[in-house]
């Protein structure tokens, strides 16, 4: 068993579905927690007011930056293209087409970048309306150390695109380990003669490290080469082009969401960090869930669309939307009735007193509802582009963002910053709601045969178990020690898992049994629908 689990943790061990599943999983576990340990040390360090407002503000422009240029290209269209060349054994035109790619993106990043530079403090203006003079101008000055990591982002994305294409994650997949350890020594090192930019210092060195650094390595390791070469007529970079300028145009609102949460909460102190923070600490279940098994099942998907399996790509798309959507249910319950012990254990320290920790928690809460849709989509667009269209989600998903704005504006007047995150929450409903609708119209992935009978029973589930674990909580002491939170937090746990256990029997839920089951394996009911299709002669 051991010499298993070692084989699988070298770093050129090509891995199938599940090991490649559960290593990103792990590993972005790990990373989350380091990134826990980042923000629990921001908390601790400065708080929750201008400063860190103007911190968490800086990171808009160059997100923007990578979004509107590089638009997940990197990581998404690229691996599809990459792919199938490996596929079709056309290494030399992957070779081609990865250093056209690197060579032209760079030089519009590195052109972008400059731009962005000499223009920041004109766009923080119109961000970040409300700040005052002096969060402004830390925010010119963050955002214009932070602007170069995004070379470094990019570059490591396409470098890593082709380790996930030969099937190699366990670099990839601690990339992003090393960036948040660097944040971190970033302002254990040099917070007392820079203050919190010495963050944003950190952050462009673990941008170098982990994203860039040692994905390069691993893929110079197994034989990729790169040479300038701006051939822009090249079919495979045409291609490329073509997949990738929705994604580069388009506004998903998986991104915009974080944008849009800054604009309007700019006008309260305090308020963006803690809304990050319950943003941050959300994203750890959405990353474990949604992110890791996207990441790694992307290539899986490519190839069952290359190799025209569409039947199996269907059965594959739903059966892991399916596990990830059940699980989901079943961790927001307990994420919902455990916030405010969970978020003051996690936060409060130093200057981040328990009033903050009740805030925070208080948009945690409303940001859990959400997390099947959140890690639902990512599964849904992955399935679009590795059929190739990256056109029909991104203009859906542009629309809805677009029709979203006035929806955070209205709710943030009638409500305030909660408001925000009930926003937040409609809008990734409509989200994947749209996504998924296209992909059945499309035939795609169908709805008839998803196993909406056992999601019910986990819905059921997850409603009993987190009414009776909120229940529980309203009677216990939070905020008084670090043993009350952590008892309080034990025993809404402990309720939780009780009423989840004894509602999956009662319900006779399939989903443990489905959890363990390859994912190659139809579900029965599954498997007669594709047999009723096939014999009356339509697509599977």
């Amino acid at each position: 068993m051991l010499t298993r689990v070692l084989r699988l943790l070298r770093p050129y061990h090509e891995h199938g579905a599940v090991s490649a599943t559960l290593l990103m999983m792990t590993a972005i576990m790990l990373s989350r927690v380091i990134g826990y340990v980042r923000e629990a040390y921001i908390a601790w360090a400065f708080g929750a007011g201008p400063q860190t407002d103007a911190y968490v503000a800086g990171f808009t422009i160059p997100d923007w930056l990578n979004y509107l240029v590089a638009g997940g290209t990197a990581s998404i269209t690229f691996v599809s293209i990459y792919t199938r060349f490996l596929a079709e054994k056309k290494e030399e035109d992957a070779q081609k087409t990865f250093s056209i790619i690197i060579t032209v993106m760079t030089t519009v990043l590195g052109v972008g970048t400059v731009l962005a530079e000499i223009f920041t403090p004109q766009i923080e203006r119109h961000l970040v309306k409300n700040f005052t003079p002096e969060q402004l101008q830390l925010c010119v000055h963050l955002t214009r150390i932070l602007l170069p990591a995004q070379i470094f982002f990019y570059v490591g994305g396409v470098v890593s695109a082709v380790l996930l294409s030969r099937r190699l994650f366990l670099l990839p997949a601690f990339g992003p380990l090393l960036y948040n350890v660097a944040i971190i020594a970033g302002g254990l090192l040099f917070s007392r003669q820079l203050g919190i930019t010495s963050l944003a210092y950190g952050a462009v060195a673990g941008s170098f490290l982990g994203p860039f650094l040692i994905n390069a390595i691993g893929a110079a390791s197994v034989g990729t080469g790169y040479r300038v070469s701006f051939d822009v007529r090249n079919p495979a970079f045409r291609e490329w082009v073509r997949l990738s300028i929705p994604l580069m145009v388009g506004v998903s609102l998986v991104t915009a969401d974080d944008w849009i949460l800054r604009y309007f909460a700019s006008g309260s102190v305090g308020d963006i960090t803690r809304l990050n923070y319950a943003k941050r600490l959300f994203a750890v279940p959405i990353a474990v869930l949604g992110q890791a098994i996207g990441q790694a099942s992307l290539p899986f998907f490519a190839r069952l669309v290359g190799e025209k399996r569409l039947g199996e790509f269907a059965h594959v798309v739903n059966a892991s939307i399916y596990r990830i959507t059940a699980s989901s249910l079943v961790a927001t319950s307990l994420m919902a009735s455990a916030a405010l012990p969970l978020v003051d254990l996690v936060y409060r320290r130093g200057r981040f007193q328990f009033s903050d920790s009740e805030t925070t928690a208080t948009y945690f809460w409303w940001f859990s509802l959400s997390l099947a849709f959140w890690s639902a989509q990512a599964l849904y667009s992955r399935a679009f582009y590795a059929a190739g269209d990256t056109l029909t989600p991104m203009v859906a998903s542009s629309l809805i963002t677009l029709a979203s704005i006035p929806m955070y504006g209205a709710l943030y007047r009638a409500f305030s910053t909660v408001g925000l995150a009930m926003a937040s929450d409609l809008g990734i409903v409509a989200n994947t709601a749209a996504i998924a609708i296209l992909l059945d119209r499309r035939k795609l992935v169908r709805f008839n045969l998803f196993p909406w009978q056992e999601l019910g029973k986990v819905a059921i589930t997850a409603l009993l178990a987190g009414a009776l674990s909120f229940e529980v909580a309203r009677f216990m002491i939070v905020g008084a020690s670090r043993a009350r939170d952590l008892s309080a937090l034990l025993l809404i746990a402990l309720t939780w898992a009780t009423a989840v256990a004894a509602g999956l029997w009662l319900t006779r839920s399939q989903l443990p049994g489905d959890l363990r089951r390859p994912k190659g394996t139809i579900y029965p009911r599954v498997a007669e629908r594709q047999a009723e299709d096939l014999s009356r002669g339509a697509e599977p």
